[in-house]
């Protein structure tokens, strides 16, 4: 089984007033935030309680977020960044590092995919996870205590996690797949276009006709994917 869900972040003034939260469905979401924060470092620590409250269930996660800094630095930068002790290509230190080391951490053994999916154009998971999130940082504005939301719960019938064997330091990274829309990678002072090493994301520019195109969109949709997805299934 996998669970979905989706997280979000949201900050007043962006930096101010910021909130996270993450929703699977009405009787799984959480909530939190602070008094002054980033609209990054709520998106990070909404995935990172996600990843949190689901540790003790065996089940594969899968996380919608409309983020992409979020799942380029978790699926394709963060390798770079580790091996160059959490520093960038061009040798500064990397934002918000702590939650990002968390994150990596919280992944270990975990089965866990990401999902690009379009803020504020009605996704069931993320609008819920968004309203939830804007709340809690807009009750942080007002000094008040933000909806935290009643947590995780394993459903009935599923099975706990299995407990790990310790994790050496050489031990694989978690799984994490990106999935893209149409749009051509944005560019970003994060990556490097050469070289790219063989366990990062590469970008790649693919012209079709409009024939070719026609094909591609139609298989995506048979699949429920995106394009580039359906592409890259492909490859």
């Amino acid at each position: 089984m996998r669970i979905t869900a989706a997280a979000d972040g949201s900050a007043l003034g962006n930096p101010g007033p910021m909130g996270w939260a993450w929703y699977i469905d009405e009787t799984r979401w959480a909530a939190g935030g602070a008094r002054h924060g980033t609209n990054n470092q709520g998106e990070l620590q909404a995935v990172l309680e996600l990843l949190r409250a689901t540790a003790p269930t065996d089940e594969a996660l899968e996380i919608a977020c409309d983020s992409r800094y979020v799942i380029d630095s978790v699926t394709k930068w963060m390798p770079g960044w580790k091996r160059k002790g959490w520093r960038k290509a061009d040798g500064k230190p990397v934002m918000n590092v702590d939650i990002m080391q968390a994150i990596d951490e919280a992944m270990a053994g975990r089965d866990v995919r990401f999902t690009w999916v379009k803020g504020h154009a009605g996704h069931p998971l993320n609008e819920a996870a968004d309203a939830r999130a804007n709340g809690a940082a807009q009750a942080f504005q007002r000094g008040d205590e933000p909806q935290r939301g009643p947590g995780f719960a394993p459903l009935p019938g599923t099975a706990p996690a299995a407990a790990a064997p310790a994790a050496s330091a050489t031990a694989g990274a978690a799984r994490a797949t990106p999935v893209v829309d149409d749009a051509l990678w944005a560019s970003d002072d994060e990556l490097a276009l050469f070289p790219q090493a063989d366990d990062e994301m590469v970008p790649v520019e693919v012209l079709l006709s409009p024939e070719e195109y026609a094909r591609l969109k139609a298989r995506a949709s048979a699949w429920d994917v995106s394009p580039a997805e359906a592409l890259r299934r492909l490859v």
